[in-house]
């Protein structure tokens, strides 16, 4: 839930970072390995989750503690968590790596798709708000979440099982767009191509084609991987938006989040494989969507490679081979409570834990004795900077590592303000106790690491 400042281009709910996705334990000139805690303060997206995991060498042990400022950015953060830990037998590595995009980035999905998304908040549901469940899948710990907190993930995972049939994403999405652009909205293809060509190609993300870019800031779809129907609502992407009305606070369901910089930038603008960056004719062979598909395709593949295979439930065994959203086909529109559990479907991941803390946590980590010097890397999006503060060389190890996400790729800020931010987070980190690492210089993210006393 979100509230109080001015409906900009990036929205006050991040349902997606503002930056690609970054292998924490390798943001400095030495790789840190053995034992590692991260930090991650506002990512909105378990983009930099996957990317780390997947550079996890041998015997490596990985802790991300995540802190966001909304629950219903933890619910998302839940939901694709759990579908990159879907097994193969629940779902095929090609299935997998579109339904997780679709549900990503997408305003409109397909119905197969939503089957599955109801699916898996039905399995959250159940195990936000099974207390008695010690078993929990190690990179879905919300032990740590208050009661309150578990009753209203469990409230959030109910409304995307049966949500309102009043909802209309396209609606939703166009009241968005009306706003931001006001008497602009008429002119708006030409709104759409500036931003894209005059600042997103200008910031070196030339791979984002213009005619996906455009269909996105149109209608909210950015991935279409095959040929189908992307019609239905994607309800993990509504939330609840809080308005000053005569004088009493009132909450209005919509869509609040990005709706110029794009989804794309996650996972979608970087990659090792130069096939992909490719230049015919002044163009890019391959788009911002292709490489999306790969990078994530390629997370999975580690995933696996670093997981601890359950073995198939009985009864599934005959359906190998099969397609497999068939059951989500044939099955009634609705799931049924009496699903699987989810720690029988989800891959355990050898020695990461991935854990949630209250939305409020920041702040009261140095008050808490488990946490002094605990961490190893803190990351902290663009978004929540203002957050950092002194206390914070309390809870950090003697080698940490301070990343902080800037400004660049929110285009609705100018040169000089994104240029006047860069500067504010060097302040912040310096009152932290940081200093810049001697890293390559990146517009996309500080590095710091901890001053010496």
């Amino acid at each position: 839930m979100c509230a109080g400042r001015t409906v900009e281009g990036a929205g006050c709910m991040t349902w997606w970072g503002f930056s690609p996705a970054l292998d924490l334990l390798n943001v400095v000139s030495r790789r840190q390995h053995g034992k590692r805690n991260i930090l991650l303060v506002g990512s909105g997206d378990p983009r930099h989750i996957l990317k780390t995991i997947a550079g996890l060498k041998g015997t490596d042990t990985l802790h991300v503690w995540v802190v966001e400022n909304s629950l219903e950015v933890v619910a998302r953060q839940l939901l694709l968590l759990s579908l990159a830990l879907s097994p193969q037998h629940s779902m095929g590595l090609h299935e997998k790596t579109e339904v997780f995009l679709e549900v990503f980035g997408n305003s409109e999905i397909r119905s197969q798709s939503e089957q599955i998304l109801k699916q898996t908040a039905l399995q959250l549901s159940l195990t936000v708000t099974d207390t008695l469940n010690s078993s929990t899948n190690p990179c879905l710990d919300t032990t740590m979440l208050r009661f309150k907190d578990r009753d209203e993930l469990d409230r959030i995972f109910k409304q995307w099982i049966h949500p309102p049939s009043s909802q209309s994403m396209p609606k939703l999405w166009d009241s968005r767009v009306r706003h931001h652009l006001g008497t602009r909205y008429d002119s708006r293809l030409g709104c759409f191509d500036w931003d894209l060509t005059m600042k997103l190609h200008q910031k070196g993300c030339g791979v984002i084609n213009k005619q996906q870019y455009v269909r996105w800031r149109e209608t909210g779809v950015a991935f279409e991987m095959r040929e189908g129907l992307y019609q239905t609502t994607n309800h993990s992407l509504i939330s609840t938006r809080l308005f000053n009305h005569r004088g009493d606070r009132v909450g209005i369901r919509g869509y609040w989040g990005d709706i110029v910089s794009s989804p794309y930038l996650s996972f979608g603008i970087e990659t090792d494989i130069k096939a992909l960056l490719q230049i015919q004719n002044g163009q890019y062979t391959k788009t911002a969507q292709d490489i999306s598909y790969h990078n994530v395709q390629e997370l999975f593949q580690a995933l696996m490679c670093r997981s601890d295979i359950p073995s198939i439930p009985q009864g599934t065994q005959e359906g190998q081979g099969q397609d497999p959203l068939a059951n989500h086909r044939t099955s009634s529109p609705q799931p049924e409570a009496n699903q699987r559990s989810p720690d029988n479907e989800l891959l355990c991941l050898d020695g990461v834990n991935v854990t949630f803390m209250p939305v409020d946590s920041l702040s009261k980590l140095p008050n808490k004795q488990r946490f002094s010097n605990l961490f190893n890397t803190i990351y902290c999006s663009a978004s929540l900077v203002h957050q950092l503060g002194p206390s914070l060389r309390q809870v950090t190890a003697p080698d940490a590592v301070l990343v902080v996400e800037l400004a660049k790729y929110m285009l609705d800020l100018s040169k000089e303000q994104v240029k006047g931010f860069a500067e504010k987070v060097d302040d912040i980190a310096r009152e932290a106790g940081f200093e810049s690492a001697n890293t390559e210089k990146s517009d996309v993210f500080s590095t710091y690491t901890l001053q010496k006393e």
